[in-house]
């Protein structure tokens, strides 16, 4: 069982004893010890995992890791851990602060066993980042972050190639957050950029007002554009020509559809689900206003289960029994979609042996 199959496990296991956990040891024991494992990690061998590690700092005596992470005998990474549902804030990141700077480990993780953050040093050396450079949810981690998580897997741990990859994604991190909060509410700054490459004359106050609209409206189409026409390809190389004339027919026009990116994680997680039993090419997604489909063979007359996920408020997955009628089950986060995992192998089943 490789990592991603590790995690779904965990994942699917700890959603149903959230509501048991009232302590940080609990905690422990439950989420971040199974976590420890899950990345190969043997949680009962102190010379990899050693819980209570001494980290005195100056004056303060007794202080004390949650848990040291060591490989070949050297300290790699190491955790402080909080209950479940802990508001994980500055005041927790200065107790790992102070472990940090007397260790020699050069990652560390905070977490309440389901919020993960990763820190490293790269702003000041021997000085703990005030930012983490990754972070995820247990419950709802997406298959690229599992990629990234790989990489403090006891058989893939490297330090070099992981600071390497950390530089990569805080500032990858930071840019997309900057975009995000720029195309919500676009500064000055940013506007004036964008304006000062197709606008000549002088920026007055009612111009700037202006093209603050217009920023915001172009990168809106932008993306619009760009996903219909990843989409579009995605159809064109994966379906038969003789079906994409009957599916114009029966939906409507790429160009009125907007998938979004929980339909596209939504779809990565059914296509998980089913590459257990099915090519690959034979699970295609088909997008209406209405839902998103995930299609057998490309044939939306074959539909294996329908994604609603076009209110913000509430998440549907549809599944159909054996007479092809449907069922909608609500979500409430993008992962509970393996709760079904046996209905909507079922259905692709049916498709496969009527083939």
């Amino acid at each position: 069982m490789d990592l991603i199959d590790r995690l779904k496990t965990l994942s699917l296991k700890i959603s149903k004893q959230l509501n048991v956990l009232q302590t940080e040891e609990a905690t422990k024991n439950a989420l971040v010890m199974p976590f420890i494992s899950a990345l190969g990690y043997d949680v009962f061998d102190p010379t990899e995992v050693k819980p209570e590690l001494i980290a005195d700092v100056g004056t303060k005596k007794g202080e004390k890791v949650d848990y040291a992470i060591f490989k070949e005998g050297k300290l790699i990474i190491i955790f402080e851990c909080k209950k479940y549902g802990t508001d994980l804030s500055e005041e927790h990141l200065s107790q790992l602060y102070r472990y940090f700077s007397v260790t020699e480990a050069r990652f560390a993780v905070l977490t309440d066993g389901i919020i993960y953050r990763f820190y490293t040093d790269l702003d000041e050396p021997n000085k703990i980042d005030s930012k983490p450079f990754f972070e995820f949810n247990l419950l709802d981690i997406k298959e690229p972050e599992i990629e990234e998580l790989k990489r403090f897997s006891k058989t893939s741990f490297n330090l070099n190639e992981n600071l390497t990859a950390a530089v990569e994604l805080k500032y990858t991190r930071e840019l997309k957050q900057y975009l995000k909060n720029e195309l919500a509410n676009p500064s000055e700054e940013f506007v004036k950029f964008f304006a000062t490459q197709v606008y000549s004359r002088k920026l007055t106050q009612a111009i700037k007002q202006q093209f603050t609209e217009l920023v915001k409206k172009a990168f809106s189409q932008f993306l619009y554009d760009y996903l219909s026409e990843r989409l579009k390809s995605a159809l064109q190389e994966s379906t038969p020509d003789t079906e994409v004339s009957e599916v114009k027919e029966s939906e409507p026009k790429i160009s009125k559809v907007v998938t979004t990116e929980e339909e596209i994680e939504g779809y990565s997680i059914i296509k998980s689900i089913l590459g257990e039993i099915l090519d690959p090419e034979k699970i295609v997604m088909r997008d209406t206003i209405n839902y998103c489909g995930v299609c057998f063979d490309g044939n939306s007359r074959k539909t294996i289960c329908r994604m609603y996920f076009n209110n913000s408020q509430k998440k549907y997955l549809g599944l159909f029994d054996d007479k092809k009628t449907e069922e909608k089950f609500p979500l409430s986060q993008l992962s509970d979609i393996r709760q079904y995992s046996e209905q909507i192998k079922a259905t692709a089943k049916r498709y496969l042996d009527n083939a």
